[in-house]
C-alpha cells in the first residue's frame, strides 16, 4: 500500500445499476445524531433528478440528542460511542434489519475545497484510463497538506493540449492532457476520531462525505446545480458550504459557528439556563421583528437555583433582536466565503439553506437581504414515503448520504494495492480502512 492511501478517507464502490442495496447513513452532529436506513431500488432515469439511478425507500430512521461532540468534532469518545450505538439501534429496530456498515458525514475539521489543475505529457498519443488515474492522483497528492485527509477528489473538467471543456478524454489524441479537480479536505485527526467512534460500535465506515456536498445531493434541483448554487448547511456547531456550478460540485468551505451559538447568546442575554434558551429558540426563534413584538411579553425562568428568584418578563422583540444579531453575523461570514469562491462569478446562482438552524423563522428573507441573492430553505427531494419529521431541512445531510452512493463513481479513488486486487475479496477494502486508522496514529 502506498503512503498516499492514508491521505484519503474511505470511499464507497460504484452502485450496480440493476441491483437493490441496503444502505445506512449516520450524521453525527453537535446537537443531534441522525441515522437513516433505506433500500435503494433501481429506477428509470427521472427528468427531475437526472443523476439518480436508484429510488430511495426509507425503512428506518432515528434522531436523538448528541453527546460527546462539540462543533462537529468528537470531544468525548465514550459518550459519543454510546449515543451512536443508541441512534443506530433505534433505526435498526424500526427497519427490522442489522446494520454492518454506514455512510458517515463530516462537518468539522475546517472543510476546505481547492480547485487545482494537473497535467502530464501523453506518450502513446491517445489518452488511456491509466493516464487519467495517474494525473488525477498526482493532482490530489499536491493538494493535500500535511495533517489533512481527502474527503472528495472530483474531476470538474479535462483539457487536451490546452483546449478545455472536454467531458471524457479517454481514447482522444493529444500530446498533453490536463484535469481540473475539486479536492475537498478536512483535518485528519477530526475525521479519524469520528471514524474511530463508529468502529468502536462494531460498524464499518463504508465512506465519509462532506456534509454540505451530500446536503446538496438531497435538496438541489437539476436546474440549480446547472445554473449554479450554494448549499449552506447550518448545523448547531458548524456552518458549511458547497458550491455547485455547471452541474458539478466545485468548492467547499466552513466555519465553527452555528445554531448553538444563538442558544448561548439567548442564555446569556436573558439570564436563563441553556435548556430554556434552546426551548425559547425552537418555539419563538425568529429574525423578524414586527410592531406587536415590543408589546408581546413572556416569562423566562432565571438560571439561578434559588427558588425565590422571580421569573423575568421579556418582550418577543428582545428575543428576536438577540437571534437576529447572531444570524446576521453567520450570514456575513457566509458572504465573505462565497465571495472567495467560484460562486461569485455565477450571476444567476442562488443560495439554498439546509440544516436544523436554517429553520428559524424569517431566515431566508434575512439571507436574501445580506447575501444579495435569492435564498430558499432546502428540503429532501425525490424520496418516497418520508415521514413528516424527516421531510425537514434538518434531515438534508442523512438523506443526502443515502443518495451519495449513486454519485460515488464521479470521484477519484486512489488505486488499491495490487496484491489486494488479485485476491478478489472484500478483505482489501476493509483492511484498508483499518490500516488508514492505524497508520495515522
Amino acid at each position: 500500500m502506498t503512503g498516499l492511501d492514508r491521505n484519503q478517507a474511505p470511499k464507497t464502490r460504484q452502485m450496480a445499476a440493476n441491483r437493490t442495496a441496503l444502505v445506512a447513513s449516520l450524521d453525527v452532529g453537535t446537537s443531534k445524531i441522525a441515522c437513516m436506513i433505506a433500500r435503494l431500488k433501481p429506477c428509470p432515469p427521472s427528468e427531475a433528478l437526472r443523476g439518480r439511478s436508484h429510488a430511495v425507500e426509507l425503512i428506518g430512521y432515528s434522531q436523538i440528542q448528541s453527546r460527546g461532540v462539540k462543533s462537529g468534532a468528537v470531544v468525548d469518545m465514550g459518550e459519543a460511542e454510546q449515543a451512536v450505538r443508541h441512534a443506530v439501534s433505534l433505526a435498526e429496530r424500526m427497519a427490522k434489519v442489522r446494520v454492518e456498515s454506514v455512510l458517515l458525514s463530516v462537518s468539522a475539521g475546517r472543510l476546505q475545497g481547492q480547485l487545482i489543475e494537473a497535467s502530464a505529457d501523453i506518450k502513446g498519443g491517445a489518452v488511456t484510463a491509466a493516464d487519467v488515474t495517474r494525473v488525477t492522483s498526482t493532482g490530489m497528492k499536491h493538494a493535500t497538506p500535511h495533517g489533512r485527509t481527502v474527503l472528495h477528489a472530483l474531476p470538474v473538467g479535462y483539457s487536451l493540449d490546452g483546449v478545455k471543456g472536454i467531458r471524457d478524454p479517454r481514447g482522444m489524441v493529444a500530446s498533453q492532457f490536463g484535469v481540473d479537480m475539486n479536492v475537498v479536505t478536512a483535518d485528519a485527526t477530526v475525521a479519524r476520531n469520528l471514524m474511530l467512534v463508529v468502529e468502536r460500535c462494531h460498524l464499518n465506515v463504508e465512506a465519509m462525505a462532506a456534509s454540505p456536498y451530500v446536503a446538496g445531493l438531497s435538496v438541489l434541483t437539476d436546474d440549480e446545480t446547472d445554473l449554479g448554487a450554494a448549499v449552506v448547511e447550518m448545523g448547531a456547531g458548524t456552518t458549511t458550504m458547497a458550491i455547485y456550478s455547471g452541474g458539478r460540485f466545485v468548492h467547499a468551505s466552513g466555519f465553527a459557528v452555528g445554531g448553538q451559538h444563538i442558544t448561548m447568546d439567548l442564555a446569556r442575554g436573558l439570564g436563563c439556563c441553556i435548556a430554556d434558551a434552546e426551548r425559547i429558540k425552537t418555539l419563538y426563534g425568529t429574525v423578524l421583528t414586527g410592531g406587536s413584538d415590543a408589546r408581546e411579553t413572556m416569562t423566562v425562568p432565571t438560571a439561578g437555583d434559588n427558588d425565590r428568584d422571580f421569573p423575568q418578563v421579556v418582550s418577543r422583540a428582545t428575543i428576536a433582536n438577540i437571534v437576529r444579531q447572531r444570524a446576521e453575523e453567520i450570514f456575513e461570514m457566509v458572504r465573505d466565503r462565497l465571495a472567495d469562491s467560484p460562486f461569485a462569478a455565477e450571476p444567476r446562482a442562488r443560495v439554498v439553506l439546509s440544516g436544523g438552524a436554517s429553520q428559524l423563522n424569517g431566515l431566508a428573507e434575512l439571507g436574501t437581504q445580506i447575501l444579495g441573492r435569492p435564498v430558499r430553505i432546502g428540503r429532501p427531494l425525490g424520496f418516497g414515503r418520508l415521514p413528516s419529521e424527516a421531510k425537514s431541512a434538518s434531515f438534508a445531510v442523512p438523506s443526502g448520504l443515502l443518495v451519495y452512493p449513486q454519485y460515488a463513481h464521479l470521484e477519484h479513488v486512489e488505486p488499491r494495492h495490487t496484491r489486494q486486487l488479485k485476491t478478489g475479496t472484500d478483505d482489501g477494502y476493509f483492511g484498508k480502512v483499518g490500516r488508514w486508522l492505524r497508520e495515522g496514529f
